[in-house]
């Protein structure tokens, strides 16, 4: 049997606010994708980057490494879940500690915990946590949806290839409607 997840990566104030060119239906959008999920008894599963204070996960990491020492601590309220999405008390939030949601993190023992085999992947950046989070998905064995309106990247283009050409050789990629209307 197959058990979904839907899964929000990095919708962080500090990530919807730096990307340019974000389409502002992105968030009520990916809130609609929430809601079906939730009406629907599937899990939604929260995915964050987060460090420590000082930051000692990444020293030796060149994209990390570069980040002001307080970004993405507790005391940074810009790595908070951007408010239209927020979690409801109860539901998992996963910190990740790379690109992957599975870096760093307890992700891949929260899903199998929860039967889960099949993972809905939405997130910002396409090119970053999306890409980088199927490919290591894929590897272990989950089934796989790209809401391909669900994520979004400062480049269009790559959006555009990664979607149009690349995602589809390992999952499905539909829309948030089409997918929404898929779970009545």
């Amino acid at each position: 049997m197959t058990r979904s997840a839907l899964l929000v990566m990095d919708v962080q104030k500090s990530i919807t606010g730096r990307l340019p060119g974000l389409d502002p239906d992105y968030t009520p959008r990916l809130a609609r994708a929430v809601a079906a999920a939730r009406s629907a008894g599937l899990p939604v599963v929260f995915v964050v980057v987060g460090f420590r204070p000082g930051h000692p996960e990444t020293r030796s990491s060149p994209l990390f490494g570069a980040l002001p020492e307080r970004a993405f601590t507790d005391s940074d309220p810009g790595a908070a879940i951007h408010p239209d999405v927020a979690p409801l008390p109860g539901e998992c939030v996963v910190t990740k500690k790379r690109v992957s949601a599975f870096t760093g993190s307890d992700l891949d023992l929260v899903l199998r915990g929860g039967a889960v085999d099949r993972l809905v992947l939405t997130g910002l950046a396409t090119s970053g946590v999306v890409l980088s989070t199927l490919r290591q998905a894929a590897d272990l064995d989950y089934r796989l949806t790209v809401l391909a309106d669900g994520c979004d990247d400062a480049d269009p283009e790559v959006h555009r290839v990664l979607t149009e050409k690349v995602f589809p050789r390992q999952a499905d990629v539909t829309t948030v409607d089409a997918w929404i209307a898929g779970l009545a």
